[in-house]
């Protein structure tokens, strides 16, 4: 079948066309419109312009997504929507439009979570048969959220721990801003990090490296906190001179060191996880899975891990296309496919009423299936 897939939770306005056989997803068209240029000078997404941008943006990229291919609305079988969470502003937008196409072009719609397409993200081109694929570990690392989430099988979900603050990614923006570099703070702070690590990579740096601490990183719990760690890189710049401020050597030491805080905590977490559960796939997701020393430091790890099990519990290492890792319909698309394959011959057809009941959600929870 046919998927045309919408996603505006935030400040990217993306819609794909994919290809489901029961086997594996194809990608046939994949638009995103990004409004980073618009959001930099404000430091962050603004809800109500994200929303503009979307209303402005949402039926061209339908038009030229289509376009990339040779399908017309009569070929789509099924329309899906980024529900939620997110910008309610935002989230608006993608699900009216779903909406209304589902009613005039009188094709089935359904809702999916966004951090359920960045885990689906990781199974695009393939389907793995369930006992190789289940149990699964999810580190899901975004601007909004960060959790270690436990599936037993598709669409079963235990959140684990989550952050009991700020996210990630979040706590990257928030340093970037105070570093004075544009926003995304992220890929800024991972480019300076890694330009930094790898001309120092002959000196001892250990306390740089060590220079800000790893918050509940020893905790008994699976939880996360990034918002003291936040505040320790404003204190530490605070008892700097204005010239230090504006080094860009400084500045990239500083990048190193956060995000060498952050990684290793994400890790040590992870790790942790690992070995409670035991699980037979672990995959990253979310926005922040695209860091570079965060995939190496990942993979390093589970690396140790299955030279130190024995050959049958070795642990496989999923991870998203980069293109993937950021906001994207396709992700949208792939759950979607895999939630419809799930559901009933019943549920399939309610399907064709879902413009009549489908609301934007900006705190949707992870939705289980019964099994």
């Amino acid at each position: 079948m046919h998927i045309l897939s919408i996603e505006t939770s935030c400040d990217d306005t993306a819609v794909a066309i994919l290809k489901y056989d029961g086997a594996e997803t194809i990608v046939l068209a994949n638009t995103v419109s990004s409004q980073i240029s618009l959001h930099t000078q404000y430091g962050g997404v603004v809800p109500a312009l994200a929303s503009r941008e979307h209303m402005n943006n949402i039926v061209p990229v339908i038009e030229a997504t289509l376009a990339q291919t040779s399908l017309t609305e009569k070929d789509i079988d099924l329309i899906a929507v980024t529900e939620g969470p997110g910008l309610m502003p935002a989230l608006i937008i993608g699900v009216s439009t779903a909406k209304t196409l589902s009613l005039i072009w009188n094709k089935p719609l359904i809702g999916i979570h966004h951090i359920e397409g960045h885990i689906y993200a990781n199974f695009l081109g393939k389907k793995e048969k369930e006992e190789d694929l289940f149990p699964l570990i999810a580190l899901v690392v975004s601007g909004g959220h960060t959790q270690l989430i436990l599936m037993r099988s598709h669409f079963d979900y235990t959140i684990l721990g989550e952050t009991q603050d700020d996210a990630a990614g979040e706590a990257f923006d928030k340093v970037a801003r105070l570093l004075g570099l544009p926003y995304p703070g992220g890929p800024e702070i991972g480019k300076r990090a890694d330009a930094f690590r790898t001309q120092n990579e002959e000196k001892n740096i250990r306390e740089i490296t060590e220079k800000f601490p790893r918050p509940m990183i020893t905790s008994d719990t699976f939880d996360f906190s990034f918002s003291g760690l936040k505040t320790s890189v404003l204190y530490s710049l605070q008892k700097e001179t204005p010239e230090k401020l504006h080094d860009e050597e400084f500045i990239a030491s500083m990048c190193h060191a956060f995000q060498e805080s952050v990684v290793d905590v994400l890790v040590t977490k992870t790790k942790k996880a690992l070995i409670h559960y035991a699980p037979k796939t672990f995959i990253v997701a979310g926005g922040v899975s695209a860091n570079t020393r965060l995939r190496e430091q990942l993979a390093t790890m589970i690396t140790h891990l299955n030279t130190e099990n024995n050959p049958e519990r070795k642990i496989q290492f999923l991870t998203p296309e980069f293109s993937y890792s950021l906001d994207n319909a396709v992700m949208i698309g792939i759950a979607s496919a895999f939630r419809y394959e799930q559901m009933s011959t019943r549920e399939r057809e309610a399907l064709t009423n879902t413009f009549l009941t489908l609301d934007p959600n900006a705190n949707l929870p992870l939705r289980n299936i019964v099994h």
